[in-house]
């Protein structure tokens, strides 16, 4: 969390002069299309973001099955028939 420190600090001459960068690296032309795709990846990633809380919710919500009772063998009554006949 504090590498993101710095974010809070940015205030409009900063954030006009890396637009400007941005601008001189790409260009004008190019500029809206990378906003454009960059708003889609930022819905891509909300989209999965809110599937998978969605889906830990759904799983924390159901209820655990309980595994199937196995009958118990006593060893108790196959030594008591054992011992009768003999």
């Amino acid at each position: 969390m504090s590498s993101l420190a710095f974010i809070q600090n940015i205030n409009g001459p900063e954030i006009l002069l890396i637009f400007l960068i941005v601008l001189l690296l790409f260009g004008a032309k190019r500029l809206p299309e990378l906003f454009k795709s960059f708003g889609k990846s930022i819905r891509e990633f909300k989209k999965a973001t809110s599937e998978i809380e969605d889906d830990v919710r759904s799983a924390m919500e159901e209820e655990p099955t309980k595994p199937a009772a196995k009958p118990v063998e006593s060893s108790k009554s196959t030594d008591v028939d054992d011992k009768k006949s003999s």
